[in-house]
């Protein structure tokens, strides 16, 4: 598995003070948010000093009832070779229904939704996966996302889901320790369990981001601080395995480059402790 680093998302509204943070390995960003033609100019200069640039798709829809749609995949594929990528990201969701096959117009949530841990369910994602790694020219991970409800008659847990998805199709994992700290409130599910059951050897890289608690309800608004236990969440998997990477999401109310600084040194240090305790 390629070793990435620390890295941040990239953002325009931040890309002057990325250009100048320390340590910054590699940057992730939104894939339907870029041109290949055209990208933007402090994008290139990172490129140029030789920092890796993976992009994220958002709306792919892997785990939607419809095959993966050609025209995105190509859009995806572009982007990665545009951007030198050694691989490409989507999330296990859903963000579309309706349309043709249906008795109702092709609908967009404008939203990540979670696929119901069912065999069946697993079996649309499965095949919608290999459809889109065979479209792809660089290896696929896919993302864990965030939720606010389990769906009824659920058959696994979040890591036997993940477990059984890369066995069937060998795709790589991008796991997000946030979105662990989210289900957790949300869902009642213990991070640990799910770390327990992810088959680690899988992992291409990590997320870590802020969110905030409202009235027992986490929000991932990625416009919040990292918190301790979302950090205590990336401690108990790096006590289990050696990230290839570790990067920090900030999607709105961005702060200054010295608190994203901060962030990433604790981020670090959780790191590094990790390394110390697992040398011991």
């Amino acid at each position: 598995m390629e070793r990435l680093g620390t890295g941040i998302g990239w953002r325009p509204e931040i890309a002057a003070e990325i250009a100048e943070l320390p340590g910054v390995d590699w940057v992730e960003v939104v894939a339907e948010n870029v041109c290949p033609g055209h990208l933007p100019d402090a994008l290139g200069e990172l490129r140029e000093r030789g920092t890796t640039v993976i992009p994220h798709g958002v709306s792919l829809g892997l785990g939607g009832a419809d095959r993966p749609d050609p025209g995105r995949l190509t859009a995806l594929a572009e982007r990665a070779e545009a951007l030198g990528a050694p691989l490409v990201t989507e999330h296990i969701a859903f963000v579309r229904a309706g349309g043709p096959l249906t008795a109702s117009p092709r609908m967009e949530a404008g939203h990540l939704l979670p696929v119901p841990r069912t065999h069946d369910a697993l079996d649309v994602l499965c095949e919608n996966v290999r459809i889109a790694q065979d479209a792809l020219p660089v290896p696929l991970a896919l993302e864990n996302i965030a939720a606010l409800i389990n769906w009824p008659g659920e058959e696994m847990t979040e890591g036997q889901f993940l477990a059984e998805l890369v066995e069937r199709t060998g795709v790589r994992l991008l796991i997000d320790v946030a979105n662990l700290h989210t289900n957790h409130i949300n869902r009642g599910e213990d991070p640990a369990t799910a770390l327990d059951e992810l088959p680690v050897e899988a992992l291409a890289y990590v997320h870590v981001a802020g969110g905030v608690e409202r009235d027992g309800v986490w929000h991932d608004s990625h416009a919040h601080p990292v918190t301790q236990p979302v950090l205590d969440v990336l401690a108990e998997l790096c006590a289990r395995v050696t990230p290839p990477g570790v990067l920090l999401e900030r999607d709105d109310d961005f702060p200054e480059g010295g608190e994203l600084a901060g962030e990433l040194d604790a981020i670090r240090a959780v790191l590094k402790e990790a390394r110390h305790d697992r040398a011991a």
